[in-house]
């Protein structure tokens, strides 16, 4: 049973939030150890199972990011070593690491902002491209819900990409 099953929710990219916070909340008291101290340890050992269970849910469902990586992988779309991106967008980023390589050899601060407002640009552009198919992946079906799944897998490697720069432009920004 995936985790929007368990907490009885429809699969979505932009789930009610108040709604996994009420049923963790549930499921919590439902399932709490203490509550089955003196059950036989086989009893024990199922209500601790799903215990983990609802923590587990409710960390992966209440995160944006985990959850996007969570519905990818139970599509099997995130398979070691398949993720491609598109060749204009690796060479867009290819651009953006020259530069940060150029800043480790000649440090500039102005050209430190350029890179950071670049990249946050960037990221913004993709947030906004993805949030309508996000908004509408509960209602596709079939061929064109395959298709959402593809472009939201796309955006989290271009997105998983653009924070390792920002990584990158954080540490440089230590620095000086």
């Amino acid at each position: 049973m995936n985790y929007f099953e368990f907490y009885h929710i429809p699969e979505s990219f932009l789930p009610d939030e108040k709604a996994i916070k009420a049923r963790y909340y549930q499921l919590s008291r439902e399932y709490h150890p203490d509550f089955y101290a003196n059950e036989d340890l086989g009893t024990q050992n199922k209500i601790l199972e799903m215990s983990t269970r609802n923590t587990n849910a409710y960390r992966t469902l209440s995160d944006s990011d985990l959850r996007m990586q969570y519905i990818l992988k139970e599509h099997g779309l995130l398979e070691e070593g398949k993720n491609e991106l598109p060749g204009d967008f690796l060479m867009e980023m290819m651009e953006l690491n020259e530069e940060l390589m150029e800043l480790e050899f000649d440090f500039d601060a102005a050209k430190l902002h350029e890179i950071g407002e670049k990249s946050s640009g960037i990221m913004a552009t993709l947030e906004n491209d993805i949030l309508p198919v996000l908004q509408r992946y509960p209602e596709l079906h079939g061929v064109t819900k395959e298709e959402a799944l593809q472009e939201v897998k796309t955006y989290y490697l271009k997105k998983k990409y653009l924070l390792r720069i920002q990584e990158t432009l954080s540490k440089f920004a230590a620095r000086s």
